[in-house]
């Protein structure tokens, strides 16, 4: 990919592998397909369907991605040695736009503690593995793990080695979750220019201090233009960068952040409804843009405003992310003004006095249980209207 426009950033899912390593989230071939053809209808950039050779379904999988989706950038992940590289050659066989993404850690922590290796035997095994893949595809993505912990001259010198071997996209993990923004826009922004134009810069944040999402964005005012990111935010430990999320950052906050994606937002939640249903277990309440309550008023105080204008408490539009409609919850917390509004809603246009008698009755019941009913709503009201009758013939 060659970013023609500046201002372009590239949705790189990884939802299909590094979301699959969820505990409780891994998905069979057809199940893999079926979330690929969700994704596609999305509109991501380019899908990493897996990583072949961890398993005979991994590599089933990215193969039979490819075979559907001819016209899709169909990736697959290798570590920096030829067996990977070679069977995600074979996987993306029947692929029109291949890519490899090849990786190897290169903090002094992994180098130490997991590889036992000097820098200088990871940065050959970099750039070997990089001309390795481009015997096979002409899209190569180099992965230096580890990265936001990694020394910055070392991660200067090995991205520019990988570009010089010929990788076109150099991404710089948050493996661990460890940066914060500030720290990780600063090393993003030294890469960038190490690189001068030369290759696309990506991101793939991790949740564990939960600042994948700010740590990407930061990248991306720095220059990063992919991220590398997961529906529902799944992944790894305590998940990636969400991809919901950060394409609605970056749709709702143009006047700071004029970067752009390519994604058909309108289809956001039904996207993560859709891996929800497949994986088995969907995302907490007050989740940001797909959650049950993202939409979702109780406070009165919220209430009122919302109903005298939407943009008093509503920075989205719920239908541009598929969401049919906000909801106003009545609880304990829930003032007249949304009371009203509801018992109109259900064929109840009250007096202020039987609003009064409905109100009364409502947060009595409000303060045993949690949440009223319609059903219960338009009980009240029937009551009310009955005793505003009796008292008017009285």
């Amino acid at each position: 990919m060659t970013p023609s426009d500046p201002d372009r950033v590239y949705v790189f899912d990884t939802t299909l592998r590094d979301g699959e390593q969820s505990p409780g989230c891994s998905m069979t071939v057809s199940e893999k397909i079926d979330l690929a053809a969700t994704l596609v209808d999305l509109g991501v950039d380019v899908l990493e369907a897996g990583f072949p050779i961890a398993s005979e379904g991994d590599s089933e999988a990215v193969s039979a991605i490819a075979r559907a989706f001819p016209w899709a950038r169909v990736c697959a992940l290798g570590r920096a040695c030829t067996a990977d590289i070679e069977r995600a050659a074979r996987s993306l066989e029947p692929a029109q736009n291949p890519r490899i993404h090849t990786f190897i850690a290169t903090s002094a922590i992994h180098l130490r503690h997991k590889l036992k290796k000097t820098e200088e035997q990871v940065l050959e095994e970099a750039v070997n593995a990089v001309r390795l893949a481009r015997r096979y595809v002409d899209d190569v993505e180099f992965s230096a793990e580890d990265g936001a912990r990694t020394d910055p001259a070392f991660l200067e010198r090995i991205a520019t080695a990988v570009v010089d071997a010929g990788a076109s996209t150099v991404n710089v993990p948050d493996t661990v979750g460890y940066a914060i923004p500030a720290e990780y826009g600063a090393l993003i922004g030294r890469v960038v220019r190490a690189l001068a134009g030369r290759a696309i810069v990506s991101v793939h944040c991790h949740d564990d201090l939960g600042l994948a999402v700010a740590n990407s964005v930061a990248a991306i005012q720095a220059g990063a233009r992919q991220v590398e990111c997961t529906l529902n935010g799944i992944g790894e430990r305590a998940g990636n960068c969400s991809l919901e999320e950060i394409v609605m950052i970056l749709r709702t906050r143009r006047d700071v952040l004029p970067q752009h994606t390519s994604v058909r937002t309108e289809l956001l939640y039904p996207a993560s409804q859709r891996l929800s249903s497949i994986i088995g277990f969907g995302v907490q309440p007050n989740k940001a843009i797909v959650g049950a309550n993202a939409f979702a008023h109780e406070a009165g105080i919220h209430q009122d405003g919302y109903l005298k204008d939407k943009s008093t408490y509503e920075i989205i539009e719920p239908r541009s992310v598929g969401v049919p409609e906000s909801r106003l919850v009545l609880g304990k917390h829930s003032g007249r003004h949304a009371l009203r509004k509801r018992c109109e809603d259900l064929g109840f246009a009250l007096s202020a006095a039987e609003l009064d008698v409905v109100y009364a009755r409502f947060t009595a019941l409000a303060d045993r249980k949690k949440g009223i009913s319609d059903p219960e709503i338009a009980e009240l009201a029937r009551a009310a209207r009955a005793l505003g009758a009796r008292t008017a013939t009285g």
